[in-house]
């Protein structure tokens, strides 16, 4: 007779409080990265003129398209982190349901991992544009001087 070894999945557990101000966190830093997003777009329509001259139009293009899809993006995980915010009764109220309540620290460790993968690919992103835009003004110096 063969005995059955059970894989358990070690879970750490947060108190509601800390699932709170966790979310409460990403959502925080979610409506600071749409402002920073707007800034971005301005930044990047007040240079235009200066960026097709500097031949980097092909460049920034590319970082253009993913800002626009990091908006997108940003806009599903903030209504996914209220969603989940507005659900995080179900570890608070005085009913045991194991089910419910491993589903929602399910759900909350993936939208975890979401929230940090969207701020890898923004951060990058962003970077790049401050590079592009960075080095407009310096060529645009330049010329300055020049003339």
């Amino acid at each position: 007779m063969k005995s059955k070894t059970q894989k358990g999945t070690f879970r750490e557990w947060f108190s509601a409080e800390e699932l709170h101000e966790e979310s409460k966190k990403w959502c925080s830093e979610l409506k600071f990265a749409r402002d920073e997003q707007k800034f971005l777009n301005h930044m990047i329509k007040d240079y235009t003129l200066d960026i097709l001259d500097s031949d980097m139009f092909n460049t920034i293009q590319s970082v253009v398209a993913s800002l626009e899809k990091s908006e997108s993006e940003l806009v599903n995980i903030f209504k996914k982190v209220q969603l989940h915010e507005n659900q995080l009764q179900i570890m608070v109220d005085d009913v045991d349901q194991n089910k419910m309540e491993n589903a929602y620290l399910d759900t909350h460790s993936e939208l975890a991992k979401e929230v940090e993968g969207y701020f890898s690919k923004y951060q990058d992103s962003k970077t790049k544009i401050f590079d592009i835009v960075s080095k407009v003004i310096k060529r645009k110096k330049q010329k300055r001087l020049l003339n």
